[in-house]
């Protein structure tokens, strides 16, 4: 029985994760650089160049597909094979986290790199 609720746990947690991605592809896709720059602690003036602009559309579409990955992991796969896609995949947002913390903002701690590390221990 424990087994079950840690799986359902996981499985809301991955969830959860990747609907959070698909809202910073949002942000990065398609919001104004005025709440970019509140939401990623970035320049504004910055964030109006096109240059800018064009990467943080571009980082948009790669959050947003790792989101849908991990929420459709969740629907498409059963037992082992859900958590293990479900486990590579954060991973790949622990990592990505935690480099984004080290050279961007400290928030990615907060809102990447932990839920995902809370992910892959409940999925142990």
């Amino acid at each position: 029985m424990g087994e079950v609720k840690l799986g359902i746990a996981f499985e809301i947690v991955t969830i959860l994760i990747g609907i959070e991605h698909l809202g910073i592809m949002l942000l990065e896709m398609f919001a104004s650089p005025a709440k970019q720059a509140r939401a990623f602690d970035m320049d504004e003036d910055f964030l109006r160049q096109r240059p800018a602009r064009i990467s943080m559309a571009n980082q948009g579409i790669y959050n947003g597909m790792l989101g849908l990955s991990l929420i459709v992991s969740q629907f498409i796969f059963a037992g082992m094979t859900a958590i293990l896609v479900g486990r590579l995949l954060l991973l790949f947002v622990a990592v990505v986290g935690l480099y984004g913390a080290l050279t961007a903002t400290k928030k990615i701690w907060l809102f990447q790199f932990i839920p995902a590390i809370i992910g892959l221990l409940l999925s142990l």
